[in-house]
């Protein structure tokens, strides 16, 4: 059974539609890259997904019932989210800024209970934080900030995570051992990605938007095509199978050549 379901949603922002039409089923379990360029509506259909901004058209549901009718606090801790940047002038501990994760789960100004401190002890433990709990959050370098905000996500205890571009600005170990740690998780998740690689290797399912419009969706290998890449990135590129994934090799004109069929190549 689906458990957050996005039924022909649409946002639009003033004269121009961000999301336009786009219906997506999250499966438990699953792990979904959301792919497209920049401006083709993914961090905005995340946020539609999260509760945090209203479709103005179509609608979003957690098990049936339209998000608005949950509510808020009953959304937030069934739905974790982790945005690109996060950003504090408060001096907090690795600690504190977990802890934050639990305030859907209490009622204000009371303490936290012994349910809450279990959770967070949990979380820092996931993400191998235990070690720097009291560490101020101003000291953490952006791998160990992003896996923070993880933590914080995981101490909501939810069902449905979904992160905006996690891996930006994280040197390439930083990025395999997030999406190692995003893909042992035991939630269901839903990862906005630029790197179609990263999408392959760690994602069961691709959504692609263009100009905030659905145009595919499968599995890694029915979707990662030379037809499709040309048409979404507007790049040539060649692609290979290994073993379980596709593997992208993006293709240009040599330099000082205009010749079509003359090109060099790199991995993403």
């Amino acid at each position: 059974m689906s458990s957050l379901h996005a039924d022909r949603v649409v946002r639009r922002l003033a004269d121009k539609v961000v999301v336009d039409g786009v219906t997506f089923v999250l499966r438990p379990g699953e792990t979904v890259g959301l792919l497209g360029p920049n401006g083709s509506g993914k961090s905005t259909l995340l946020r539609l997904l999260a509760g945090i901004l209203e479709p103005t058209a179509g609608v979003v549901t957690l098990d049936g019932r339209p998000l608005p009718e949950t509510g808020r606090r009953a959304t937030a801790r069934r739905i974790a989210t982790v945005e690109q940047h996060a950003h504090t002038q408060t001096e907090l501990t690795v600690r504190d800024v977990v802890s934050l994760g639990r305030i859907p789960h209490r009622r204000a100004w009371t303490p936290p209970t012994a349910a809450d401190t279990r959770a967070v002890a949990k979380a820092l433990t996931r993400t191998g934080l235990t070690d720097r709990a009291e560490q101020s959050w101003h000291t953490l370098s952006g791998g160990e900030r992003q896996r923070t905000q993880i933590a914080r996500a995981l101490a909501q205890e939810p069902r449905e995570l979904l992160l905006d571009e996690p891996t930006n600005h994280l040197d390439i170990q930083h990025q395999l051992d997030l999406l190692d740690l995003v893909a042992s998780l035991p939630v269901t998740t839903v990862i906005a990605l630029h790197d179609l690689n990263l999408a392959a290797m760690y994602c069961d399912r691709l959504l692609v938007l263009r100009n905030g419009r659905a145009v595919a969706e499968g599995t890694p290998a029915e979707v990662l095509t030379t037809t499709l890449i040309e048409q979404v990135y507007g790049v040539r590129a060649a692609v290979t199978h290994d073993p379980g994934h596709p593997v992208i090799r993006f293709l240009r004109p040599a330099a000082h050549d205009d010749s079509p069929h003359t090109e060099r190549s790199w991995d993403e």
